[in-house]
């Protein structure tokens, strides 16, 4: 939580800022400003929650600054200083919903019992709009979504514990648990894309419809449209004594067929697997009935087949790791390294289960490693040869793939190098932006530095750009802006004769007199005082 002092007496502002005990109401930031306008150009760039501003200062009052701030932002709460006990100031103050009115100067015990006054409405709102009722809400509401994408991550073999799994299933109001079930794969035959060429969801969502009222009298259904065009179902049969899961299976698959091309005037093919144990091997099953549609199928139409029937002629010895989501190439893309780390590593065990029968699944695993390596430097606009260097060789003359261990160091070792040059670039980076706004408010000291032109300048957000800033140099972009005001205000009064205000005006001050005020806060004496060689620092 953050929180911004405002007032045009700085002794006020930094008194308040530095003496309080705000870390004990939760708040971890105080940003000071010394005028309205300074305080806009804050919370247009940090996320203030708390606002504790004066009534009565140049250019702006306080009426007026919550007036601006409550056009940005309705959230931020604000209370209001003031040295005058004038009802029509207070009449305003509240109507702007302003948390408080105190009369300066407040005591420990107001000011504290006013902010946290305000801290606990804004926890209040929050907590209405992250309240449960409201997220059960947005979570019915997009349900359907939720539920078709938790079984498409099953389908490609995602990896989760048994209590993740039965959390979500809860939580999604899935009957489903972990046990026997089976699946099936639904293609759609050419006539319905003649027929509901302006309507494919709505056939598919007809036809789930349909799939649901025939099935669910005897199992529990899950159906989904995954990406090769298929309606996939999963189903866990209630009871299945009496006629067993593989004939009932069959039955209602046909009577699918029948109603679809009844109603829907079109034909289904359907692909039914034998039981298996949910999720464990699902997305095996997943891959062997798409098998049995790309390899034994073919361009035969509207029949009903078990995948059981040709097992033996199916090869299900498929990588499961290397295919299964998050993909490689997307935790490269994301900066996950330890994750990339863990992808390589369970991709290598996985090949060393299967042992002798691994030197096409090796070869099938490097070649994804390394596409995903070059596609990350060619997206980074460099050639993967630049980024690992010497480990290219390897890769070039196919020795990279000749073993398991081969694979393992050498991915290992690339995977390495390819962090640390993203790290030395990312402080090149860092480094370019650093001497841009260097130079940047160099020049244009006297004009508009302030974080959101800066940030402007160099086409970043605000937020972002201080981080970066504070992590290259150790200080702050405000902080900088202001010291090297004050030094060059410092070495103009000792080498020119250049009036103060003529001073003030081309280091970025345009009040003089709010110059004068900052200058002999930081150096204890006043612009004059300095120049005539009475500083005290």
């Amino acid at each position: 939580m953050q929180m911004i002092i405002v007032d045009d007496e700085a002794h006020w502002v930094d008194n308040l800022s530095t003496t309080k005990p705000w870390h004990e109401l939760g708040i971890e930031q105080v940003h000071r400003a010394y005028s309205a306008q300074e305080a806009l150009r804050i919370i247009e760039t940090y996320p203030i929650d708390l606002v504790i501003s004066d009534i009565l200062m140049p250019e702006m009052t306080g009426i007026e600054l919550i007036e601006k701030i409550r056009e940005r932002d309705k959230r931020i709460k604000c209370i209001i200083l003031s040295g005058h006990s004038d009802f029509e100031y207070a009449q305003e103050a509240l109507r702007n919903q302003a948390v408080d009115y105190l009369l300066k100067p407040p005591t420990d015990a107001e000011l504290m019992e006013a902010a946290r006054s305000a801290i606990a409405q804004l926890k209040a709102e929050w907590e209405n709009v992250s309240s449960r009722e409201r997220t059960e809400n947005t979570l019915r509401e997009n349900l359907p979504l939720l539920r078709g994408q938790l079984l498409l991550n099953a389908l490609h073999g995602e990896r989760l514990s048994e209590e993740e799994w039965a959390r979500k299933l809860e939580s999604y109001g899935l009957p489903f648990r972990r046990g026997e079930s089976a699946l099936l794969l639904v293609r759609l035959e050419d006539e319905f894309g003649q027929r509901w060429s302006n309507g494919q969801q709505l056939l598919e969502y007809a036809i789930l419809n349909i799939a649901d009222e025939i099935f669910g009298e005897y199992a529990n259904v899950w159906g989904v449209k995954e990406e090769h065009g298929y309606l996939a179902f999963l189903l866990q049969f209630r009871d299945t004594a009496e006629v067993g899961a593989d004939l009932l299976l069959e039955k209602l698959s046909m009577q699918l067929q029948a109603k679809v091309k009844q109603f829907l005037k079109g034909s289904l093919s359907i692909v039914t697997t034998e039981t298996f144990v949910f999720p464990d091997k699902a997305a095996e099953r997943y891959r062997h009935a798409l098998a049995y549609f790309r390899q034994i199928v073919g361009d035969e139409r509207e029949f009903v087949m078990r995948a059981g029937d040709l097992e033996r002629s199916v090869s299900q010895e498929s990588l499961d790791v290397l295919h299964a989501p998050p993909g490689l190439g997307n935790l490269l893309e994301a900066g996950r390294w330890d994750a990339a780390e863990r992808k390589l590593l369970d991709i290598c065990a996985e090949l060393d289960e299967k042992g002798s029968e691994s030197w096409e699944h090796c070869l099938e695993a490097g070649y994804v490693v390394a596409s995903s390596f070059a596609h990350y430097a060619h997206r980074n606009g460099q050639s993967l040869a630049s980024l690992i260097g010497e480990d290219i060789e390897p890769l070039q003359n196919g020795e990279a793939f000749a073993s398991i261990g081969k694979l393992r160091n050498w991915s290992l070792g690339a995977l390495g190098k390819l962090k640390e040059s993203v790290s030395s670039e990312v402080k090149d980076i860092r480094s370019v932006y650093v001497k841009k706004i260097q130079e940047f408010v160099e020049r244009n000291l006297h004009l508009d530095v302030s974080l959101r032109a800066l940030a402007d300048h160099v086409n970043l957000h605000p937020t972002h750009l201080s981080k970066l800033y504070k992590i290259e140099t150790g200080e702050g972009v405000s902080d900088y802006v202001f010291r090297l005001r004050m030094e060059t205000a410092c070495h103009m009064l000792k080498t020119t004769e250049k009036k103060i205000y003529e001073i003030s005006s081309e280091i970025g001050y345009l009040d003089p007199a709010y110059f004068i005020k900052v200058f002999k806060r930081q150096y204890g004496v006043t612009p004059q005082d300095y120049r005539d060689g009475k500083a005290t620092t």
